[in-house]
């Protein structure tokens, strides 16, 4: 039911953003008056799951139709509008530009004044930008809205009983669990997810700490302390105290499960230490790389049925389990409520950060381990919580609508971004790109995009077997 839940909500968020993203096309194309053949949501190889039409006057449509009904191309002049069944994205095919569908027999014949390529350079341009345009204003507002409507969450440290929980690979820079992050670049974090951010994408690298003593104590990160927490799959580096280790999942394939580890066993001791927090559990396993520990468990959470199993620590610090962990000091959040000025403020700066935090974090795509932690559609919808919550929901939908924009715009032939290139290049030159060229570059850039794509997805596959 969770894996419904989750597409569900991916297929609900891209149908809204390929749509709005297509009409950022359609738009523009239809005040310069180029025909646009077809409108459509999703792709549709070999059949159309619907398709609407005005034919002459006469409104004709189609069910699980094969390919479009002779009699539609009677009037060229209106749109085809349909849904396909491959929800990968959607397009609109305009008439008299080479696109994905690499229709190129309309190009054998003169230029007509309602084709895309009797258009002038500026006119093309605005066309082939509206989409991401679209999705980059989508993102903004979609922020705007949600931090008025739910507002921010903030976190007071001053409420915070047992400090924050710490990954164990910051211990060799003084900051440990139960410190309290006061200030980063001398401001005050609204929350933890700004702590977190600021270190891995935003450049930070001064923070001034409290230790459970009461002593403050002003820390200079590294600059190349991003990347040591990437490789070290120490992130989020903060979080909050979590106790109660009940075991959730136990991976496949994984030292835990060769151990004899089982779901609902609870975790309380390590190496003969005793465990109450998470972060304590995790830094006796990041202490033990590469080493066995004897972890000792109450098998089914029954403290009278308990057993020690020896387990083999991966070169990460992990064992392979998922916990259910209690968050200790929940009173430390709350949500802070903004009118709309603020929230119009507030949003933009969230769309901002997002658009930066996402570019930034191409620094580590680039990498080896980077390069493995590539995912397709399935680690998109994991983005989505397993239960509906609209606020969840409309967070990550901004974030997506964003991500479509930026990625949108990389000068990729196939890609908006790639079209835009040739367009400057000819407003530029005075002189347009050959036809072949842009045939050619059609091809390669859909070549790359198809590779990309079988690679994310394969990627998702194999962390899901080897899970």
């Amino acid at each position: 039911m969770e894996i419904l839940i989750k597409a569900a909500q991916l297929i609900t968020s891209l149908a809204i953003l390929v749509t709005l993203h297509e009409f950022g096309h359609f738009i523009p194309a239809k005040l310069f008056k180029t025909r646009v053949e077809k409108f459509y949501l999703f792709f549709n190889p070999y059949f159309s799951f619907f398709r609407w039409k005005r034919v002459n006057g006469v409104k004709k449509k189609s069910w699980f139709s094969k390919s479009s009904p002779s009699e539609w191309s009677e009037d060229p002049d209106t749109t085809e509008w349909g849904i396909g069944w491959v929800p990968l994205g959607g397009y609109v095919k305009i008439a008299g530009m080479i696109d994905e569908s690499m229709d190129t027999e309309q190009l054998k014949n003169e230029p007509q004044p309602w084709e895309f390529r009797s258009k002038k350079p500026w006119q093309r341009l605005i066309i082939m930008i509206g989409g991401v345009t679209v999705n980059l204003v989508l993102g903004f507002i979609i922020y705007i809205g949600v931090v008025f409507t739910w507002g921010q969450l903030t976190l007071d440290q001053n409420k915070l009983q047992a400090g924050l929980g710490v990954h164990p690979y910051l211990s060799k820079y003084g900051i440990h669990s139960g410190d309290k992050v006061l200030t980063v670049e001398g401001k005050k974090p609204l929350n933890l997810d700004e702590i977190n951010k600021a270190i891995l994408l935003r450049g930070a690298r001064s923070l001034q700490v409290e230790h459970p003593d009461g002593k403050k104590q002003n820390i200079q990160l590294p600059q190349d302390i991003d990347h040591q927490l990437f490789q070290a799959g120490a992130f989020p580096a903060f979080n909050l105290r979590s106790e109660s280790l009940e075991v959730a999942e136990v991976s496949t394939a994984s030292p835990a499960k060769r151990a004899g580890l089982k779901s609902k066993d609870i975790v309380y001791e390590v190496n003969g230490q005793n465990i109450r927090f998470y972060d304590e559990f995790q830094a006796a396993l990041f202490q033990h790389k590469n080493q066995k520990v004897a972890i000792k468990v109450a098998r089914n959470g029954n403290a009278k049925d308990t057993l020690t199993l020896d387990v083999k620590v991966k070169s990460n610090g992990t064992v392979g389990i998922l916990t259910n962990s209690k968050f200790i000091d929940q009173k430390a959040l709350s949500e802070k409520k903004y009118g709309f000025g603020q929230s119009l403020s507030i949003g933009m700066g969230y769309g901002y950060n997002t658009l930066s935090d996402y570019v930034s974090q191409f620094k580590f795509v680039f990498t080896k381990k980077g390069a493995t932690q590539i995912g397709g559609f399935a680690s998109i919808g994991n983005m989505f919580p397993p239960l509906w919550d609209w606020h969840t929901f409309w967070l990550t939908t901004a974030l997506l609508s964003i991500i479509l924009a930026f990625m949108n715009i990389l000068p990729i032939p196939a890609l908006d971004g790639g079209h835009v290139v040739f367009l400057l290049y000819e407003m530029i030159t005075g002189k347009e790109a050959p036809q072949k060229v842009l045939e050619v570059a059609q091809y390669i850039g859909i070549f790359l995009l198809l590779s990309l794509m079988i690679y994310a997805n394969g990627a998702d596959l194999v962390r899901w077997l080897i899970k």
